[in-house]
């Protein structure tokens, strides 16, 4: 396992809960995992493969109801070690990109029109993922008995609370931004 290439913690964590195709493991990194953290397709089957090697993980074929037949991949109990050693490290990576912010910080190269553009477009998309979250919720609140479930409630909590206070952002920048001019020599006053 290549170390520090979290793809390979992801993956295992996934598999670690059942056997996926590469093509299920996009899937769930595309649902509920990409609330807080982004995987690329492209490095799946390589890390799929590496693991492999080092013994993390086995595959094998299955039949599907006289389809072809889909690759699964099943943790092995080395993978089970790592994934549970890695959960034992204090230390993590908490690393927050948001282009929308990117573009903010250097708005004063650009007008206001363009800021309030940028900021109302992240307030929809947080809108679409909060829905989702919200129905999350609400369906694990069903199953909380299960061990699993309270992890991936508490995830989806924090997401809510997270996107909840992006929207606040979004709602006080907006006036922020409404209320200055921009002149032609740089300088703001506000209205």
């Amino acid at each position: 396992m290549a170390k520090d290439r979290k793809i390979d913690l992801v993956i295992l964590g996934l598999l670690f809960h059942e056997d996926l195709t590469g093509y299920d493991i996009k899937k769930r990194i595309d649902g509920a995992i990409s609330f807080f953290w982004k995987g690329s397709f492209g490095s799946i089957y390589p890390a799929l493969s590496d693991m492999e090697k080092f013994g993390l993980v086995e595959k094998y074929r299955a039949e599907t109801n006289g389809r072809r037949e889909k690759i699964l991949y099943h943790i092995t109990d080395k993978g089970i070690d790592a994934l549970k050693e890695w959960l034992n490290v204090e230390q993590a990576a908490n690393d927050l990109k948001y282009e929308t912010l990117l573009k903010l910080y250097f708005g004063g190269a650009g007008d206001n029109d363009t800021a309030l553009k940028n900021i109302r477009y992240f307030e929809e998309q947080v809108k679409r993922d909060l829905a989702v979250l919200r129905i999350y919720k609400e369906n694990l609140e069903k199953v909380l008995d299960q061990k699993d479930h309270v992890y991936y409630y508490l995830t989806v909590t924090f997401g809510i609370d997270t996107y909840e206070a992006y929207l606040k952002w979004c709602d006080r920048a907006g006036k922020i931004l409404g209320g200055v001019q921009h002149f032609g020599d740089g300088a703001d006053i506000r209205q």
